[in-house]
């Protein structure tokens, strides 16, 4: 007779209360993808979760789009966004360059001719 368990850990994550929503910068790759999360990470035995590995969880800052995770106490200018503050700097907001938003010709210069 042949008996195989399985053992591993599993990770449950959520949104911390007060930064849900909240969108910041990812110090790693700089996009503007990160979001606040708690980590629960769980030992499992045939992918039943048993043991807590932490009973507080971590609170990290982590990007979706590089896995870049950083704890939230390393990042004040996070912290200070709680409650709702969205506070991403907007981009210019001007019509694309090369589609006529490019500085104005000098008016007495004639426009290019192939020949």
């Amino acid at each position: 007779m042949c008996l195989i368990f399985t053992c591993g850990e599993h990770t449950f994550r959520k949104e911390v209360e007060g930064y849900e929503g909240i969108t910041c910068q990812c110090h790693n790759c700089g996009n503007y993808a990160a979001h606040v999360i708690k980590s629960n990470p769980w030992f499992t035995f045939c992918f039943i979760p048993v043991l807590p590995l932490s009973f507080k969880g971590y609170h990290d800052v982590v990007c979706h789009i590089c896995n870049f995770a950083q704890p939230l106490e390393n990042r004040p200018d996070v912290m200070n966004m709680k409650g709702g503050g969205n506070n991403i700097p907007l981009q210019h907001q001007g019509p694309p360059q090369g589609w006529g938003g490019g500085p104005a010709r000098p008016q007495n210069q004639q426009p290019m001719q192939y020949k």
